[in-house]
């Protein structure tokens, strides 16, 4: 499971309305047939219309500033394994996200309690992604396909007679550029804008700064976890816990769905990890037999080569944190399946 949490884009991307952000996310339903479109739902309803949202979204900011952001946005990615077990199925993710937003309510630390049905929020089921300039892929990737380009051009003056050389000698070239390149998908070279293969559904969520009554602030983004502190002489709840909302949204996965996750893959494994290495791989070696076996494939996927597991588990912190972590923290690095 991967999971973020963002605030509204301001400035040249969008501007304060979030009708450039509905449009964006209107795209995969642009080619579609009525039918076989994902629509906008919210905690009650499954169908909610673009503009419905963008008219609710934009009016629900009372008492936010200029450059305040007006919404929020949530991108829950679900990993292959997590979509193969219930079989990419949009309605078990519309369950889900509603439980979900149960659990981002419950984050927040104020002195009224605050439920799902206090927020004002549109989500949205995607089942595409492509490849951005940003991404790792298309970076490594970056020096290959610009000298590919180079040798293609340099081809074309050959044949122009702009320019001596010999074609099959610069093709040749271009292949052993393309043989090592890092990054292909189909034979092809990973580029920006070309579609990642694979399972690739995602949701999309927008919640508003305000609450639905457009009385109160609710922001993720707040420094404090839980505090309180005094505003005009009363004692004000503050705050929201991320850590226990990452938790919560994996959990609750797990339970809507009946996902059986091994420790390693969890959110509490990988923060173990991050920090307290040593404790992460006794708990590791204390698993079942079962799941101690499936752990260490799970970690062999992600490029990790585990040594000879000796016995003692003062021996295993020592002996096996350095190759395991280096490991672990490179697949980390490439944000699959990793964490939140």
């Amino acid at each position: 499971m991967y999971l973020t949490i963002s605030a509204q884009k301001m400035g040249s991307t969008y501007n304060s309305s979030v009708g450039n952000y509905v449009d964006y996310l209107e795209k995969e339903n642009e080619d579609r047939l009525p039918e076989q479109r994902e629509e906008f739902f919210d905690q009650e309803n499954d169908s909610v219309s673009p503009q419905t949202v963008i008219d609710e979204i934009d009016a629900n900011t009372a008492k936010l500033r200029q450059k305040d952001p007006k919404f929020y946005s949530i991108v829950v990615s679900p990993n292959k394994k997590e979509l193969q077990a219930i079989g990419n199925d949009p309605n078990m993710l519309r369950e889900y996200t509603r439980k979900l937003m149960e659990d981002y309510a419950k984050s927040f630390h104020r002195n009224q309690e605050v439920k799902a049905e206090n927020l004002k929020y549109y989500a949205k089921i995607e089942h595409e992604r492509t490849y951005r300039g940003l991404d790792k892929q298309v970076q490594e990737n970056a020096p290959y396909r610009g000298e590919i380009a180079r040798l293609r051009n340099e081809i074309r003056k050959v044949e122009r007679g702009e320019s001596i050389g010999n074609v099959k000698e610069l093709e040749k070239r271009i292949k052993e550029h393309e043989r090592l390149a890092p990054h292909k998908q189909n034979g092809q070279l990973v580029a920006a804008g070309m579609q990642k293969e694979g399972p690739q559904t995602h949701i999309h969520i927008i919640v508003s700064r305000r609450d639905v009554t457009n009385t109160y602030t609710l922001s993720p983004m707040a420094k404090h976890k839980a505090s309180e502190v005094e505003l005009n002489g009363k004692m004000v709840k503050r705050g929201f816990d991320r850590d226990s909302f990452y938790q919560a949204a994996e959990k609750t996965y797990d339970r809507t769905t009946g996902f059986k996750r091994n420790y390693v893959e969890s959110y509490v494994g990988r923060k173990a990890h991050a920090k307290e290495p040593g404790k992460f791989f006794a708990k590791v070696m204390g698993l079942p037999t079962k799941e101690k076996d499936i752990a260490f494939k799970l970690l062999k996927t992600m490029g990790v080569k585990a040594p000879n597991i000796p016995t003692n588990k003062v021996q295993i912190a020592a002996k096996i944190i350095k190759a395991l972590g280096k490991g672990i923290d490179k697949a980390r690095g490439t944000g699959e399946d990793m964490g939140y």
